[in-house]
């Protein structure tokens, strides 16, 4: 918006003529100004509204405020002139976020936003039902690869064309009781309950991210969350201590996974021992793996591959995507020790399994060599936990997903005595994050443990046709 300071406001010019419809004498009254050189005017039908329009054009010239030069208007005025509606301006933030978003962060934040916008509505007047609307939004309006395609299927046109023109206006949001209306309908689940804490601040960030960018286009003055005092749920960055795997179940574990899904054993088994992530798994290479025939080995990393879902990733054929390392650049590297007995899982899948074409260690059998499914190595985990742990065990958060395997990794180095920073750096996160994913050494655990009561920690116990804490056959020197 082009502003300028240089405003003059003259006195209200009365024309007198007569009506159309009923001949009689009538009285229309202009305001007229300058901005910038050039001649603006706006016609009343009474004095009192020419007054009134007059005198907001110098209180807000003798305030200091600026006037738009294309409109004439003071700044606030011909902000809210040419407002968005909200439904317009979320659009524009999807495709403004598009390119530069990984296939996950897109998803996150098409269903914020379509969560958020059910609280956004201007008039309830023939709107569609909730779902629709989510349904609608999260599947076309905010998927920017479905709408370059063409127009929404058949069951969701009529609630685009809905949405498209009443939703609220972005200058509505200055309105407190609107910004606390849409947050609370964030803090909730679908089904009406409580959403988890960090759910909430995940999709709070993301509407905190939309306006923000309606103050960065100069579409609102300030950001109106910011006069809002809404106070979030605590959200929790520790890991629970009850979730994280020991060594000996992590090798009970791995027994079990050698039975039924050998070829899935060292994929976990990289999780546990260097930390990595599932998908920087699943995109390890072979040329990326050094294996000598005994020690320490040296793992690599050049990329993750990501299951994004049809339509969410750059290739909207393709369910996954290979893309760089979280949070690192394009062409950066990361390197991780692998012990001995890592080196050895992954010298003997080699040797029973070779890796696929393009040198991928983890690849699917058949279906021409693709990466392992997310629901695949879930399952083989799940069937896992059943046949290795107990009963007591697999009720409590203990390995409940894959992703805690590299939790305890990292609680594990830390524990032997391993430098924060050092641990960070093998890791590819934070100090700050490397110390909230953790969990206490063992003394400080059995000291807390001990002033609280609780019960001690779990023991070692047989399982079916193998003692706990039996490597698997495939990871001990042959």
């Amino acid at each position: 918006m082009n502003t300028t300071y240089d405003v003059r406001v003259w006195a209200i010019r009365e024309h007198k003529g007569k009506d159309r419809k009923t001949g009689k004498p009538r009285s229309t009254y202009r305001v007229r100004w300058m901005v910038a050189g050039e001649e603006f005017g706006e016609t009343f039908q009474t004095r009192a509204l020419a007054e009134s329009f007059r005198s907001r054009l110098i209180t807000a010239q003798r305030e200091g405020i600026a006037f738009d030069v294309v409109s004439g208007l003071p700044e606030p005025m011909a902000r809210e002139l040419d407002t968005k509606s909200w439904y317009d301006h979320a659009v524009a933030f999807v495709d403004m976020k598009w390119s530069r978003a990984a296939p996950k962060q897109r998803k996150s934040i098409a269903e914020s936003l379509a969560n958020v916008t059910v609280a956004l509505l201007a008039t309830d007047r023939g709107a569609p039902s909730a779902d629709e609307i989510r349904q609608a939004l999260y599947k076309w309006s905010f998927n920017r690869t479905r709408r370059e395609e063409g127009p929404p299927p058949d069951d969701m046109a009529a609630t685009v064309k809905w949405l498209s023109a009443h939703t609220v206006k972005l200058t509505d949001l200055t309105d407190a009781a609107l910004i606390r209306k849409a947050l609370d309908t964030l803090a909730l689940r679908i089904d009406g309950k409580g959403a988890a804490a960090n759910t909430i601040a995940r999709k709070r960030a993301v509407f905190y991210g939309a306006l923000r960018y309606a103050v960065e286009l100069r579409l609102l003055e300030a950001h109106p969350m910011d006069f809002v005092q809404w106070a979030a749920p605590k959200s929790t960055e520790e890991v629970d201590r009850r979730s994280v795997i020991s060594p000996a179940q992590a090798l009970v574990l791995l027994a079990a996974i050698s039975v039924k899904s050998p070829r899935l054993v060292a994929f976990f088994a990289c999780m546990y021992y260097s930390a990595l992530r599932p998908a920087e798994a699943l995109h390890l290479r072979e040329e990326e793996c050094d294996l000598p025939e005994s020690g320490w080995g040296v793992l690599r990393l050049t990329g993750s591959t990501q299951h994004v879902g049809r339509t969410w990733g750059d290739d909207s054929t393709d369910l996954r995507e290979d893309r760089e390392l979280k949070h690192r650049a394009k062409t950066a590297t990361r390197i991780v020790p692998a012990p001995p007995i890592l080196v050895r899982a992954l010298r003997w899948h080699l040797a029973e399994f070779g890796a696929a074409p393009d040198g991928r260690l983890f690849a699917r059998q058949g279906y021409g060599g693709g990466p392992v499914s997310k629901e695949t190595y879930s399952r083989v985990w799940r069937q896992a936990r059943k046949d290795a742990l107990t009963p007591a065990q697999q009720r409590s958060p203990l390995g409940k997903v894959p992703y805690q395997l590299r939790h305890a990794a990292v609680s594990l180095w830390l524990n032997v005595g391993v430098p924060a920073t050092q641990v960070a750096e093998w890791a590819g996160h934070s100090v700050h994050t490397c110390f909230s994913r953790s969990t206490p050494s063992a003394s400080t655990a059995r000291t807390k443990r001990r002033a609280a009561g609780s019960p001690r920690p779990w023991r070692r116990r047989r399982t079916r046709g193998r003692p706990a804490g039996t490597l698997p056959r495939i990871c001990r020197d042959q």
